[in-house]
Protein backbone atom coordinates (compact mmCIF):
# COMPACT_ATOMS: atom_id res chain seq x y z
CA UNK A 1 0.00 0.00 0.00
CA UNK A 2 1.18 3.38 -0.58
CA UNK A 3 0.86 4.05 2.97
CA UNK A 4 3.75 1.88 4.41
CA UNK A 5 6.30 3.56 0.87
CA UNK A 6 9.37 4.89 2.25
CA UNK A 7 9.50 8.79 0.73
CA UNK A 8 11.71 7.98 -2.38
CA UNK A 9 14.47 10.48 -1.88
CA UNK A 10 15.13 9.32 1.89
CA UNK A 11 15.20 5.60 0.40
CA UNK A 12 17.80 6.99 -2.28
CA UNK A 13 19.68 9.21 0.44
CA UNK A 14 19.03 12.48 -1.20
CA UNK A 15 17.02 16.12 -0.85
CA UNK A 16 14.29 17.14 -2.77
CA UNK A 17 16.76 19.84 -4.66
CA UNK A 18 19.38 16.96 -5.62
CA UNK A 19 20.34 17.11 -9.24
CA UNK A 20 19.30 13.93 -11.61
CA UNK A 21 23.16 12.86 -11.94
CA UNK A 22 23.38 13.24 -7.30
CA UNK A 23 20.16 10.89 -7.63
CA UNK A 24 21.74 8.27 -10.47
CA UNK A 25 25.16 8.32 -8.43
CA UNK A 26 22.96 7.34 -5.11
CA UNK A 27 20.66 4.47 -6.55
CA UNK A 28 23.64 2.94 -8.26
CA UNK A 29 25.79 3.15 -4.89
CA UNK A 30 22.33 1.86 -3.00
CA UNK A 31 22.15 -0.48 -5.78
CA UNK A 32 25.50 -2.32 -6.05
CA UNK A 33 25.54 -2.40 -1.94
CA UNK A 34 22.17 -4.47 -1.87
CA UNK A 35 22.28 -6.43 -4.72
CA UNK A 36 21.40 -10.22 -3.99
CA UNK A 37 24.78 -11.46 -5.58
CA UNK A 38 26.59 -9.35 -3.27
CA UNK A 39 24.13 -10.15 -0.15
CA UNK A 40 23.43 -14.05 -1.25
CA UNK A 41 20.18 -14.99 1.29
CA UNK A 42 19.64 -12.02 2.69
CA UNK A 43 15.69 -10.74 1.89
CA UNK A 44 15.76 -7.49 3.43
CA UNK A 45 18.92 -6.61 1.07
CA UNK A 46 16.55 -7.78 -2.18
CA UNK A 47 13.83 -5.72 -0.15
CA UNK A 48 15.92 -2.93 -0.27
CA UNK A 49 17.52 -3.28 -3.55
CA UNK A 50 13.92 -3.67 -5.37
CA UNK A 51 12.81 -0.21 -3.54
CA UNK A 52 15.82 1.75 -4.82
CA UNK A 53 14.88 0.33 -8.61
CA UNK A 54 11.44 1.62 -7.80
CA UNK A 55 12.37 5.02 -6.00
CA UNK A 56 14.85 5.71 -8.95
CA UNK A 57 11.96 5.16 -11.66
CA UNK A 58 10.61 7.78 -10.45
CA UNK A 59 12.97 10.51 -9.36
CA UNK A 60 14.44 10.11 -12.64
CA UNK A 61 11.77 10.44 -14.61
CA UNK A 62 11.06 14.56 -14.61
CA UNK A 63 7.72 14.29 -15.06
CA UNK A 64 6.60 11.52 -12.57
CA UNK A 65 9.17 13.48 -9.68
CA UNK A 66 7.00 16.36 -10.35
CA UNK A 67 4.29 15.31 -9.76
CA UNK A 68 5.34 12.54 -6.71
CA UNK A 69 6.52 16.23 -5.41
CA UNK A 70 2.95 17.45 -5.75
CA UNK A 71 0.76 14.45 -4.50
CA UNK A 72 3.48 12.02 -2.72
CA UNK A 73 2.91 8.26 -3.63
CA UNK A 74 -0.67 9.12 -3.73
CA UNK A 75 0.50 10.64 -7.07
CA UNK A 76 1.99 7.63 -8.65
CA UNK A 77 -0.96 5.31 -8.35
CA UNK A 78 -0.88 3.75 -11.70
CA UNK A 79 2.43 5.60 -12.46
CA UNK A 80 5.27 3.78 -10.75
CA UNK A 81 6.20 0.19 -11.73
CA UNK A 82 5.91 -2.45 -8.80
CA UNK A 83 9.28 -3.88 -8.30
CA UNK A 84 8.28 -6.26 -5.22
CA UNK A 85 7.86 -9.01 -7.65
CA UNK A 86 10.41 -9.14 -10.40
CA UNK A 87 13.85 -10.60 -10.91
CA UNK A 88 16.94 -8.31 -9.89
CA UNK A 89 18.45 -9.39 -13.04
CA UNK A 90 15.17 -7.65 -14.66
CA UNK A 91 15.45 -4.39 -12.39
CA UNK A 92 19.01 -4.20 -14.02
CA UNK A 93 18.60 -4.39 -17.41
CA UNK A 94 16.16 -1.56 -16.82
CA UNK A 95 19.35 0.69 -16.30
CA UNK A 96 21.95 -0.37 -18.46
CA UNK A 97 22.94 3.81 -19.12
CA UNK A 98 24.23 3.53 -15.36
CA UNK A 99 25.59 0.29 -14.49
CA UNK A 100 27.70 0.12 -18.15
CA UNK A 101 25.95 -2.84 -19.53
CA UNK A 102 25.71 -4.71 -15.82
CA UNK A 103 22.37 -5.47 -17.02
CA UNK A 104 23.47 -7.19 -19.76
CA UNK A 105 25.65 -9.39 -17.92
CA UNK A 106 22.47 -10.07 -15.77
CA UNK A 107 20.82 -11.40 -18.93
CA UNK A 108 24.49 -13.46 -19.78
CA UNK A 109 23.64 -15.50 -16.95
CA UNK A 110 20.33 -16.47 -18.35
CA UNK A 111 19.32 -18.60 -21.08
CA UNK A 112 22.24 -20.92 -20.96
CA UNK A 113 24.73 -17.87 -21.16
CA UNK A 114 26.04 -18.43 -17.65
CA UNK A 115 29.59 -19.52 -18.68
CA UNK A 116 29.93 -16.26 -20.69
CA UNK A 117 32.41 -13.91 -19.47
CA UNK A 118 31.24 -10.82 -17.49
CA UNK A 119 32.97 -7.54 -16.25
CA UNK A 120 33.31 -7.17 -12.62
CA UNK A 121 31.24 -4.48 -10.43
CA UNK A 122 32.92 -1.12 -10.33
CA UNK A 123 33.73 0.91 -7.10
CA UNK A 124 33.45 3.94 -5.70
CA UNK A 125 35.70 5.69 -2.70
CA UNK A 126 35.74 9.62 -1.68
CA UNK A 127 39.35 11.20 -1.54
CA UNK A 128 39.83 14.57 0.79
CA UNK A 129 42.02 16.98 -0.58
CA UNK A 130 42.85 20.37 0.73
CA UNK A 131 43.40 23.83 -1.33
CA UNK A 132 46.70 23.39 -1.91
CA UNK A 133 46.63 19.82 -2.92
CA UNK A 134 44.51 20.77 -5.64
CA UNK A 135 46.51 23.69 -6.46
CA UNK A 136 49.70 21.42 -6.69
CA UNK A 137 48.25 17.99 -7.32
CA UNK A 138 48.29 14.83 -5.11
CA UNK A 139 49.52 11.31 -4.51
CA UNK A 140 47.19 10.00 -2.67
CA UNK A 141 47.14 6.00 -0.64
CA UNK A 142 43.91 4.58 -0.76
CA UNK A 143 43.23 1.99 1.62
CA UNK A 144 39.62 0.22 0.77
CA UNK A 145 37.92 -3.36 0.50
CA UNK A 146 36.40 -5.10 -2.24
CA UNK A 147 35.16 -8.97 -2.80
CA UNK A 148 37.88 -10.73 -4.09
CA UNK A 149 38.28 -13.96 -5.52
CA UNK A 150 38.53 -16.67 -2.72
CA UNK A 151 42.02 -17.74 -2.82
CA UNK A 152 40.78 -21.72 -1.30
CA UNK A 153 38.24 -21.97 -4.40
CA UNK A 154 39.48 -19.98 -6.95
CA UNK A 155 36.55 -18.77 -7.15
CA UNK A 156 34.33 -21.33 -8.30
CA UNK A 157 32.12 -21.55 -4.72
CA UNK A 158 32.45 -25.13 -4.52
CA UNK A 159 34.58 -27.48 -2.12
CA UNK A 160 37.97 -28.84 -2.89
CA UNK A 161 37.62 -31.94 -5.04
CA UNK A 162 33.72 -30.42 -6.30
CA UNK A 163 32.24 -28.21 -8.36
CA UNK A 164 29.11 -26.89 -9.26
CA UNK A 165 26.39 -29.24 -10.38
CA UNK A 166 23.23 -28.63 -12.72
CA UNK A 167 20.72 -26.49 -11.55
CA UNK A 168 17.39 -29.62 -10.98
CA UNK A 169 15.16 -26.64 -11.03
CA UNK A 170 16.01 -25.27 -14.59
CA UNK A 171 17.95 -28.31 -15.85
CA UNK A 172 20.96 -26.10 -16.52
CA UNK A 173 19.01 -23.59 -18.94
CA UNK A 174 19.00 -20.62 -16.66
CA UNK A 175 15.77 -19.58 -16.81
CA UNK A 176 12.27 -21.04 -16.12
CA UNK A 177 8.51 -20.61 -17.83
CA UNK A 178 5.75 -19.69 -15.75
CA UNK A 179 1.80 -19.48 -16.45
CA UNK A 180 0.42 -16.54 -16.65
CA UNK A 181 -3.23 -15.45 -15.57
CA UNK A 182 -6.06 -17.84 -16.75
CA UNK A 183 -3.28 -19.39 -18.72
CA UNK A 184 -3.34 -17.17 -21.60
CA UNK A 185 0.05 -17.05 -21.56
CA UNK A 186 3.47 -17.45 -20.75
CA UNK A 187 5.89 -15.76 -18.67
CA UNK A 188 9.83 -16.81 -19.02
CA UNK A 189 12.28 -15.73 -16.21
CA UNK A 190 15.73 -16.12 -14.40
CA UNK A 191 15.53 -19.33 -12.92
CA UNK A 192 15.29 -18.56 -8.82
CA UNK A 193 17.30 -21.18 -7.34
CA UNK A 194 20.27 -20.63 -9.64
CA UNK A 195 19.99 -16.66 -10.51
CA UNK A 196 19.92 -17.46 -14.22
CA UNK A 197 23.61 -19.22 -13.84
CA UNK A 198 21.93 -22.67 -14.80
CA UNK A 199 24.53 -24.39 -12.20
CA UNK A 200 24.51 -24.53 -8.39
CA UNK A 201 26.95 -25.57 -5.70
CA UNK A 202 26.04 -28.44 -3.88
CA UNK A 203 29.39 -28.65 -1.60
CA UNK A 204 30.14 -25.24 -0.54
CA UNK A 205 33.71 -23.84 0.13
CA UNK A 206 34.21 -23.66 3.73
CA UNK A 207 35.69 -19.90 3.14
CA UNK A 208 33.57 -18.17 1.49
CA UNK A 209 30.25 -20.21 1.42
CA UNK A 210 29.90 -20.88 -1.66
CA UNK A 211 29.97 -17.38 -2.74
CA UNK A 212 33.09 -17.49 -4.50
CA UNK A 213 34.54 -14.20 -3.40
CA UNK A 214 35.73 -12.81 -0.04
CA UNK A 215 36.04 -9.51 0.83
CA UNK A 216 39.54 -8.45 0.99
CA UNK A 217 41.85 -5.03 1.75
CA UNK A 218 43.48 -3.58 -0.62
CA UNK A 219 45.78 -0.01 -0.44
CA UNK A 220 46.74 1.30 -4.26
CA UNK A 221 48.06 4.80 -4.88
CA UNK A 222 46.21 7.63 -6.56
CA UNK A 223 47.73 10.89 -8.29
CA UNK A 224 45.20 13.59 -8.26
CA UNK A 225 46.01 16.11 -11.26
CA UNK A 226 45.92 19.80 -10.08
CA UNK A 227 43.32 21.92 -10.68
CA UNK A 228 40.27 18.93 -9.96
CA UNK A 229 36.71 20.37 -8.73
CA UNK A 230 34.65 18.53 -6.02
CA UNK A 231 32.97 16.00 -7.09
CA UNK A 232 34.88 14.92 -10.33
CA UNK A 233 36.66 11.55 -10.00
CA UNK A 234 39.38 9.78 -10.69
CA UNK A 235 39.25 6.14 -12.30
CA UNK A 236 41.43 3.26 -11.48
CA UNK A 237 41.36 1.11 -14.29
CA UNK A 238 41.17 -2.82 -12.99
CA UNK A 239 41.00 -1.94 -9.36
CA UNK A 240 37.10 -3.00 -8.62
CA UNK A 241 35.76 -6.49 -8.33
CA UNK A 242 36.74 -9.24 -10.18
CA UNK A 243 35.04 -10.45 -13.27
CA UNK A 244 32.89 -13.79 -13.60
CA UNK A 245 33.98 -16.55 -16.04
CA UNK A 246 37.17 -14.83 -17.12
CA UNK A 247 35.42 -11.29 -17.35
CA UNK A 248 37.58 -8.16 -17.14
CA UNK A 249 37.57 -6.69 -13.40
CA UNK A 250 35.74 -3.26 -12.78
CA UNK A 251 37.42 -0.23 -12.27
CA UNK A 252 37.95 2.41 -8.77
CA UNK A 253 36.37 5.86 -8.75
CA UNK A 254 37.75 7.72 -6.64
CA UNK A 255 35.67 11.03 -6.12
CA UNK A 256 36.92 14.11 -4.83
CA UNK A 257 36.02 16.01 -1.96
CA UNK A 258 37.90 19.21 -0.73
CA UNK A 259 38.73 20.31 2.69
CA UNK A 260 37.22 24.00 3.86
CA UNK A 261 39.66 26.71 4.04
CA UNK A 262 39.99 29.22 6.36
CA UNK A 263 40.92 32.10 4.70
CA UNK A 264 40.07 31.20 1.14
CA UNK A 265 37.16 30.35 -0.65
CA UNK A 266 37.39 28.91 -4.80
CA UNK A 267 35.17 30.56 -7.35
CA UNK A 268 35.56 28.69 -10.77
CA UNK A 269 39.47 28.86 -10.95
CA UNK A 270 39.86 31.54 -8.98
CA UNK A 271 40.80 32.45 -5.33
CA UNK A 272 38.71 34.55 -3.38
CA UNK A 273 39.54 35.70 0.36
CA UNK A 274 38.94 39.39 1.90
CA UNK A 275 42.15 41.39 3.75
CA UNK A 276 41.16 43.25 6.54
CA UNK A 277 42.75 47.20 6.47
CA UNK A 278 42.11 49.85 9.20
CA UNK A 279 40.06 52.69 7.69
CA UNK A 280 43.59 54.87 7.74
CA UNK A 281 45.23 52.68 5.58
CA UNK A 282 41.86 53.14 2.87
CA UNK A 283 41.95 56.83 3.58
CA UNK A 284 45.43 57.35 2.61
CA UNK A 285 46.55 54.36 1.06
CA UNK A 286 48.90 51.99 2.12
CA UNK A 287 50.80 48.64 1.06
CA UNK A 288 49.29 45.59 1.99
CA UNK A 289 50.35 41.70 2.85
CA UNK A 290 47.77 39.18 1.57
CA UNK A 291 48.33 35.65 1.79
CA UNK A 292 48.30 33.17 -1.07
CA UNK A 293 48.39 29.34 -1.39
CA UNK A 294 52.54 29.86 -2.15
CA UNK A 295 53.85 32.43 0.28
CA UNK A 296 52.77 36.25 1.36
CA UNK A 297 52.84 39.06 -1.52
CA UNK A 298 52.44 42.92 -1.19
CA UNK A 299 49.54 44.76 -3.09
CA UNK A 300 48.82 48.76 -3.28
CA UNK A 301 45.87 50.15 -2.22
CA UNK A 302 45.29 53.13 -2.89
CA UNK A 303 44.28 56.75 -1.21
CA UNK A 304 40.32 56.33 -1.10
CA UNK A 305 39.73 52.85 -1.16
CA UNK A 306 36.43 51.84 -0.40
CA UNK A 307 34.81 49.15 1.53
CA UNK A 308 34.54 45.82 -0.32
CA UNK A 309 36.28 47.15 -3.22
CA UNK A 310 38.67 44.08 -5.23
CA UNK A 311 41.85 43.64 -6.64
CA UNK A 312 43.24 40.75 -8.39
CA UNK A 313 46.50 39.13 -8.33
CA UNK A 314 47.15 37.46 -11.96
CA UNK A 315 48.01 33.84 -12.20
CA UNK A 316 48.01 33.11 -7.98
CA UNK A 317 44.41 30.90 -8.38
CA UNK A 318 44.13 27.40 -9.10
CA UNK A 319 45.34 25.79 -12.59
CA UNK A 320 42.44 23.93 -15.31
CA UNK A 321 42.72 20.96 -15.11
CA UNK A 322 42.60 20.86 -18.96
CA UNK A 323 44.45 23.97 -20.02
CA UNK A 324 46.99 24.11 -16.87
CA UNK A 325 46.55 27.69 -16.76
CA UNK A 326 46.02 29.41 -13.49
CA UNK A 327 43.33 31.61 -12.62
CA UNK A 328 43.69 34.88 -10.15
CA UNK A 329 43.50 35.48 -6.83
CA UNK A 330 40.69 37.67 -6.02
CA UNK A 331 41.32 39.87 -3.03
CA UNK A 332 38.40 42.04 -1.19
CA UNK A 333 39.11 44.68 1.25
CA UNK A 334 37.55 44.80 4.27
CA UNK A 335 38.06 48.06 6.32
CA UNK A 336 37.65 47.62 9.91
CA UNK A 337 36.51 50.24 12.34
CA UNK A 338 38.10 50.26 15.74
CA UNK A 339 35.67 49.40 18.67
CA UNK A 340 37.82 50.81 21.39
CA UNK A 341 39.42 54.34 21.29
CA UNK A 342 41.65 56.38 23.73
CA UNK A 343 41.24 59.86 24.43
CA UNK A 344 44.17 61.22 22.21
CA UNK A 345 42.42 59.29 19.31
CA UNK A 346 39.04 60.44 19.87
CA UNK A 347 39.87 64.08 19.93
CA UNK A 348 41.61 63.62 16.38
CA UNK A 349 39.12 62.12 14.97
CA UNK A 350 36.72 64.97 16.49
CA UNK A 351 39.49 67.63 15.21
CA UNK A 352 39.00 65.38 11.42
CA UNK A 353 35.52 65.04 11.63
CA UNK A 354 35.27 69.33 11.59
CA UNK A 355 37.18 69.21 8.76
CA UNK A 356 34.88 66.71 6.44
CA UNK A 357 32.48 68.47 3.96
CA UNK A 358 31.21 67.32 0.66
CA UNK A 359 34.69 67.55 -0.92
CA UNK A 360 35.78 64.47 0.85
CA UNK A 361 32.43 62.68 1.26
CA UNK A 362 30.59 62.59 -2.01
CA UNK A 363 28.82 59.60 -1.38
CA UNK A 364 27.36 60.94 1.33
CA UNK A 365 26.12 63.99 -0.41
CA UNK A 366 25.22 61.97 -3.51
CA UNK A 367 22.63 60.08 -1.28
CA UNK A 368 20.80 62.79 0.44
CA UNK A 369 20.59 64.30 -3.00
CA UNK A 370 19.17 61.49 -4.15
CA UNK A 371 16.40 61.30 -1.27
CA UNK A 372 15.45 64.73 -2.06
CA UNK A 373 14.82 64.72 -5.55
CA UNK A 374 12.87 61.22 -4.69
CA UNK A 375 10.76 62.89 -2.15
CA UNK A 376 10.04 65.96 -4.41
CA UNK A 377 9.11 63.23 -7.10
CA UNK A 378 6.27 61.82 -4.71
Amino acid sequence: MAATKRDYYEVLSVSKTSSEDEIKRSYRKLAMKYHPDRNPGDQQAELYFKECAEAYEVLSDAQKRQRYDQYGHAGMQGQAHDYSGMDVGDIFSMFDDIFGGFGGRQQQQRGGGGNRPARGFDLETQVELTLAEVAMGAEKSIEFEKQDICDVCDGTGAKKGSGPVTCPTCQGQGRVAQQGFGGMFRMVTACPTCRGRGQVIKDKCPNCQGVGRVGKKRAVTVRIPAGVHEGQAVRIAGEGEPGENGGPPGDLHCYITVKEHPVFARHGNDIVCQVPISFTQAALGAQVEVPTLKKNEMIDVPAGTQHGEVFKIKGRGLPDVRSHRNGDQVVQIIIEIPKKLNEKQKQLLRDFASTEDTMSMPQKKGFWEKLKEAVAGD
